[in-house]
């Protein structure tokens, strides 16, 4: 049997759409699901481009979702086969996207063809985005709000992100927590080292705050979310001189929070350690997430049984990992939930997917879509 998949993803894996590029990828999925009866409309806001493929009409609507566009590569000389020519070693397929998401793009288009060529009740979709690995303004999100405009509903959703630690299935992603960041630019007095009486260290002020800061408990979790984590992910300060005593200093931090703590009482926790340790600058706040589950219920439950039927692996729900476009599905109320291949290579060098995962990938998009759709 030809592994109609493989092919796809062959010619997707070839088109170098390093967001929000998207390189063509869109428009040869677009024809094939034109071919199979789709209605296709290109989505174009700003410089990101984005596909909406429906198939049927009337209720359910079950939408699969996924990205075109891919992390840069990094230093190509690293790469131990060019990364925008997919390459097959030991039954592996290395190239940039492979695990994410092309791999999913092509199996969820292919199991829509096979759906569609097939029957069944209510309408199936495909939504893509090259803005998935940028801003994600102008894609899902934008997309979406277009839709709900034009009073379209949409019943469920699966984003085809890969979700898989250990074997292929044995995760599925059932919600995900939230994102913040907060940025403060602590003042002091710029001076010289041999002088320290006449300046003030912003640095000195600053590291004790962020030793409390980091050593923060913020409690155990709940059933559905891992505890909330703080980590500075940016500071600078200094003029590169080693007699200078920093003016100021720069400090970027994120947390990701469960729904047992809402991110103003995150931002207050925050705020009293600075405060506490006579730093009274303000601190700009950026909420790019907040956290949402998808219950036990017709959609987590379908997709768990047809990731079993395919795989023969029991997949356990998780809320762990960064933010996906799934959190606007789930800002419109929508269920939601994503599930695709093994996700240990996702942005790096040599980044890679097992084409033995591609036809059981395909079918589990397959039967999930038959077991939502069935009259």
């Amino acid at each position: 049997m030809t592994n109609e998949t493989l092919e796809l993803l062959r010619d997707l894996l070839k088109r170098p759409s390093v967001t929000p590029d998207d390189a063509g990828c869109q428009a040869a999925i677009a024809a094939r699901l034109s071919a199979t009866g789709f209605q296709v409309e290109s989505l174009r806001f700003a410089d990101v481009d984005n596909l909406w493929a429906v198939h049927g009409s009337g209720a359910p609507l079950i939408c699969l979702a996924g990205h075109t566009d891919v992390v840069p590569t990094g230093r190509e000389d690293l790469w131990t086969s060019p990364p925008f020519e997919p390459t097959e070693r030991d039954g592996i397929l290395y190239a940039r996207g492979a695990s994410d998401m092309k791999a999913s793009d092509a199996a969820m288009a292919i199991a829509l063809e096979r759906v569609a060529r097939e029957g069944h009740a209510g309408t199936i979709a495909l939504l893509l985005t090259s803005d998935e690995e940028g801003s994600g303004i102008h894609g899902t999100r934008a997309v979406l709000d277009a839709l709900v405009s034009r009073g379209v509903v949409i019943n469920a959703a699966i984003v085809g992100e890969p979700t898989s630690e250990h074997v292929f299935g044995d995760v599925l992603k059932n919600g995900r927590r939230g994102s913040m960041t907060g940025q403060i630019r602590i003042s002091g007095i710029q001076g010289h080292t041999a002088y320290p009486q006449l300046a003030d260290n912003a640095v000195h002020k600053a590291a004790p705050a962020l030793a409390e800061l980091c050593a923060i408990s913020w409690g155990l979790g709940d059933a559905n979310f891992p505890p909330t984590t703080l980590q500075v992910s940016n500071f600078t300060a200094g003029t590169g001189a080693n007699n200078v005593i920093p003016g100021e200093c720069m400090v970027q931090f994120n947390i990701r929070f469960g729904a047992s703590q809402t991110p103003e009482w995150i931002q207050s926790k925050v705020e009293e350690v600075f405060t506490s340790h006579g730093i009274v600058d303000p601190i700009a706040w950026s909420v790019s997430a907040y956290p949402f589950v998808t219950e036990a219920g017709p959609l987590v439950n379908s997709l768990q049984s047809a990731v079993l039927s395919e795989t023969g692996v029991q997949p356990r729900c998780s809320t762990s990992g960064g933010t996906s476009d799934a959190r606007f599905f789930a800002a419109h109320g929508i269920p939601v939930a994503e599930f695709g291949p093994l996700n240990a290579s996702i942005h790096a060098i040599d980044e890679h997917v097992d084409i033995a995962c591609l036809e059981p990938l395909t079918r589990v998009y397959e039967r999930v879509l038959r077991l939502l759709t069935k009259a």
